[in-house]
This record gives C-alpha cells, structure tokens and sequence, in this order.
C-alpha cells in the first residue's frame, strides 16, 4: 500500500491487465465499501490497483492500511455485483470510419471484424481518461492492433473503438488515438443522471450490430427521452 497525497491510498496488486487481477481489486472495492470505514469518501479500482480516498480529518492512513489489509487476501471471500449490458452499435459507413482500414491491417474483412467483435463478452475493467470511458476487453487476438500514429483532434461521442487487447465507447467528444470501428446511438454518460457513468467496473458489456436506419431511430428516441439503455441482469 502506498500514500497518495495525504488524503488517499493506492493499493497495488499487479503490474498488468490481467482478469483474475481485475476481480480482486474488485472484491477488495466491495468489502472495503460493504466495511464502511471511518473516514474513507472514495474509491476508485483501475485495472491493476484501488485508490481510497479518506478524510485525514477523521482517519489516519496508518489507521486504514491496518483495517485494510485483511480485506487485501487473495483469498477473500468478498464478491461484487455485475451486471450486464447490451449495447447496439452500427458498424456502416460513416459511423466506421476505420473499419476498412482494421480489416486490411488484421488480414479480415469488414463483416469478419464485425463478427469477431460481436462475438463475445467484454469485462469493464475501469473507467478513465474520459468521465464514463469504460475500457474493456479482452479483444479476440485477430483485432489487437496499436494506437493510430496520428491520433483524431475530434472523436464523436458513441464512437465504438478498438486498440491493443481493449475496446471501449467515448461518451462524450474528445481526441483520441483508437481505432474506430463502429457507433451506437445509446448515452453512456449523462451529468443530470444521479449515477452519470452508465457503466461501471465489473460490469460485462456485449455489442449487437444494428442497421443504419435502427441508429437512427434509436437516436432519436434518446433525444426524445423514450429510450434508455439498461442492464439486461445482475450476477455476483
């Protein structure tokens, strides 16, 4: 455990993205918010540690690592809730601007992309960069490719991205460096919602292909307020 400042604490479980190490610093998030410590206001679990935030008003960091630590087992018994999305994504024309470009680069086609990017399950490992931007994976093999060499000033918002082992949605405008292969009309960020991120680590995310003219429909309903993205179920 490491201080971070003098009102957090980084707890460091590995040095990589790695499943099996992304589910312990979410069992240890779940207990140490099922504890409900004196004085911590925050956390924040990333792909390989957990930041706790704490009032040094209230409680010492000498304090929280002692109470913390038998919540840092390997072996703990904690689990944290999951839940599951499915998100509808457009992979046609100009809400793929990269698609071709993947295809050729992976030896694919279009459609092989598509497929092999529908074809499972993506685990939220932790949300960054942007509020709301969930970063997921794993990629199947045949899709990891590198960052562009020249990143985008302007990504648009629901721009469905790939790179390296991840895969992930802006939620809002921004620069970026990803591969875009696809679009989805649904807002994963909305700051008047109590809860803004849509998404959260540990959930797991599935995308399903939609035609242009169901793109915009949805967004459409989305703008009028008669669509709302929600979990399709929760699990342990």
């Amino acid at each position: 455990m490491l201080p971070s400042g003098d009102t957090a604490i980084v707890v460091e479980f590995g040095d990589q993205i790695d499943r099996a190490l992304s589910d312990r610093v979410l069992r240890t998030n779940d207990a140490v918010q099922k504890a409900d410590l004196k004085g911590v206001t925050e956390t924040v679990p990333t792909f390989r540690s957990l930041l706790i935030h704490y009032d040094p008003l209230v409680t010492s960091a000498a304090e929280l690592i002692e109470q913390l630590e038998p919540m840092t087992d390997a072996d703990n018994e904690h689990s944290f809730a999951s839940r599951t999305w499915c998100i509808p994504a457009c992979y046609e024309d100009d809400k793929a601007p990269d698609l071709t470009g993947v295809a050729e680069r992976t030896g694919l086609t279009a459609d092989q992309v598509i497929e092999a990017h529908c074809s499972r399950s993506y685990h939220v490992y932790m949300l960054g960069f942007l509020p709301g931007y969930p970063y997921m994976g794993d990629l199947p093999v045949e899709l990891c490719l590198p960052r562009l060499e020249n990143p985008r000033l302007r990504v648009p918002p629901g721009a469905v991205a790939i790179v390296t082992t991840l895969t992930a949605v802006y939620p809002i405008e921004s620069p970026g460096g990803w591969h875009l292969i696809g679009s989805t009309p649904v807002s994963l960020f909305d700051i008047r919602d109590p809860r803004p991120a849509r998404l959260t680590p540990g959930d797991e995310v599935r995308f399903t292909p939609i035609t242009r003219q169901a793109f915009d429909e949805i967004e459409a309903a989305v703008a009028a307020g008669t669509y709302l993205l929600t979990p399709q179920g929760t699990h342990s």
